[in-house]
């Protein structure tokens, strides 16, 4: 059977169709994936002939991914599988024209069992973790399968298949690697308690699983051999979640890999230990998750269980062994106020935050933040109100809305130069001043990536003009310009130019711009 993956091409390098491709192939089946936009793509689908096309939807991107899975459908004859955190919370998806079925929750095992039962014409309908709607619109949700307890036993994702279709991803030096998979918090704005309590049903015991630490450093000498492959990117939700696993991962990484990286970690269970073990190792940026500074937001409604002088100390920490300081913050949470805002700045300001990132909040489906935004009467109404660049605007019903979004555009700005305050409490109520506050926003936003280049570019011994940041910044600024005005015409050139300077981009990356 042949299976083909079409996705967008996103500033980071996805994995999920990764870890696919490789449960597919190691069946004895074929994987391909498109990254769109892609001139050829329909000429590619035409020779390629796929038996199952499989997609991954977020809520915010579901709407084009179904209208352009029902395009496909009008020209060509294949089974359409929809995975993905959206799905998963909405079965109902399966109703959609052209939608043949849904994977919920993990899928490796379901697309290969999928894959058979279609090659022998058998029937799959009670195939575990599908869901499907029959003629009549009845949704069908079978049971799921236990989660993957071995991690290691998926073996290596196989990064051929999006690296082939998106040479960009290839030829980065900056490389996505996960450790582990579930999280033990029960952070009411993310996925995961939802997929843990509501989906699974699991203990953490269960739902938090952790690769061996040979087998992280083996997939990266892997790519390292075959790839370029200067820096890790770790996308674990809490690299520090197990302090024995990280001794051992400090202690060889830099003997048997030796490359810089960086990580996001979990204030409240980050030791100065930890910061000092992830210093000898090559860790040059490390992300701490503040998401607000009042207690009570932080707490009780994002439930976070985090205490300030935990944030404070965490920081402090990565700031003393010289590693670089991230945030991860988010503004309008219900039962907060304008203040409360104000003062998750403040709090970036005393930690000297190096690179604050900030979103706005959106309570998806099937999140307690959604039951909690149902229950004050401002949840979102619509599935399709969901923006795929969620962090323009604020889609719940907040006092001082358009406050908050101005904020939003002078967050990074005011922590890094407390003293526009007073300007900034002038300026945020006003209407008016929304585009202006979104070009420095953006402006200041690609400094900040510059500062990171520098970063990188230091950790990898590269001193070259072209990387010094003037130079960098300049070149991204021009031709981001240059690209926004011949946007338009859909050139080739233009949209790799585009995806190219997205690569990596932190504030993509952590779903900030």
């Amino acid at each position: 059977m042949k299976v083909l993956h079409v996705t967008r091409t996103l500033p980071q390098e996805m994995l999920g169709p990764m870890y696919l491709a490789r449960a597919v192939k190691d069946a004895g089946h074929e994987m391909r994936a498109i990254c769109l936009p892609d001139v050829r793509w329909l000429q590619k689908i035409r020779e390629y002939q796929p038996d199952v096309i499989t997609w991954s939807l977020m809520t915010g991107n579901h709407r084009p991914i179904f209208d352009v899975n029902r395009f496909l459908k009008s020209k060509f004859d294949f089974f359409s599988l929809m995975g993905g955190p959206h799905v998963t919370f909405v079965p109902e998806s399966a109703r959609e024209p052209g939608v043949d079925a849904l994977c919920i929750g993990e899928g490796e095992e379901t697309i290969v069992e999928l894959l058979n039962a279609l090659e022998a014409k058998r029937d799959w309908h009670d195939i575990r973790n599908l869901a499907w709607a029959d003629s009549d619109g009845t949704i069908h949700k079978n049971p799921v399968r236990p989660l993957v307890r071995d991690l290691d036993s998926l073996g290596f994702p196989d990064r051929s298949v999006i690296y082939d279709a998106q040479p960009l991803y290839r030829n980065s030096p900056r490389k996505v690697v996960v450790t582990q998979r579930g999280c033990p918090m029960l952070c009411t704005f993310c996925f995961h308690h939802a997929w843990k309590n509501k989906i699974y049903g699991a203990k953490n015991s269960e739902y938090v699983r952790k690769r061996s630490v040979s087998h992280v450093i083996e997939e990266v000498q892997r790519m390292r051999a075959e790839y370029p492959l200067e820096f890790v990117h770790f996308l674990d939700d809490i690299f520090n979640i197990s302090s024995a696993w990280l001794a051992e991962f400090c202690a060889r990484w830099p003997k048997e890999v030796g490359l810089p990286f960086d990580v996001i970690l979990m204030a409240n269970l980050t030791k100065e230990e930890h910061i000092a073990q992830l210093k000898s190792a090559g860790c040059v940026y490390a992300r701490i998750a503040f998401e607000a500074a009042n207690d009570y937001v932080r707490n009780q409604v994002f439930k976070k269980n985090t205490e300030r002088k935990e944030l404070v100390d965490a920081a402090g920490w990565i700031k003393k062994h010289g590693i670089r300081l991230g945030s991860l913050n988010m503004l309008g949470g219900p039962g907060g106020t304008l203040e409360d805002d104000f003062e998750t700045v403040k709090l970036n300001i005393e930690c000297e935050v190096d690179h604050p990132l900030c979103s706005i909040v959106q309570p998806y489906p099937e999140f307690e933040l959604n039951d909690i935004t149902k229950n004050m009467g401002i949840a979102v109404a619509e599935l399709d109100q969901f923006p795929s660049q969620f962090n323009r605007e604020a889609t719940i019903d907040v006092p001082d809305k358009q406050a908050i979004e101005n904020l939003h555009k002078w967050f990074p700005v005011l922590v890094r130069y407390p003293s526009l305050m007073p300007l900034a409490r002038k300026t945020v109520h006003k209407r008016w001043m929304k585009k202006p506050l979104l070009a420095m926003y953006m402006l200041y936003s690609e400094w900040m990536v510059t500062e990171q280049n520098q970063l990188y570019n230091h950790a990898r011994g590269l001193a070259r003009i072209p990387k010094w940041a003037p130079v960098d910044f300049t070149s991204r600024v021009a031709t981001k310009g240059f690209i926004r005005v011949a946007g338009a015409l859909g050139a080739k050139v233009v949209q790799r130019m585009s995806t190219k300077l997205q690569m990596g981009d932190e504030r993509v990356v952590a779903h900030v711009d």
